[in-house]
């Protein structure tokens, strides 16, 4: 359950981060997105450990 929560958090995150970065332009996006990603990843697998049975 850790690793599909990771993975959805990760491209949640990284679709995010582009959106946002991508108002100012594509480096920006592709930093922010990298952000997000690791964000995405970090907050799903919390919540997934807080809720697994």
């Amino acid at each position: 359950m850790k690793k599909l929560a990771a993975f959805v958090g990760a491209t949640i995150g990284g679709w995010l981060g582009w959106w946002l970065g991508a108002k100012v332009g594509i480096m920006t996006a592709f930093m922010v997105s990298m952000v997000g990603t690791g964000l995405g990843i970090y907050l799903a697998v919390r919540f997934a450990r807080q809720y697994e049975s």
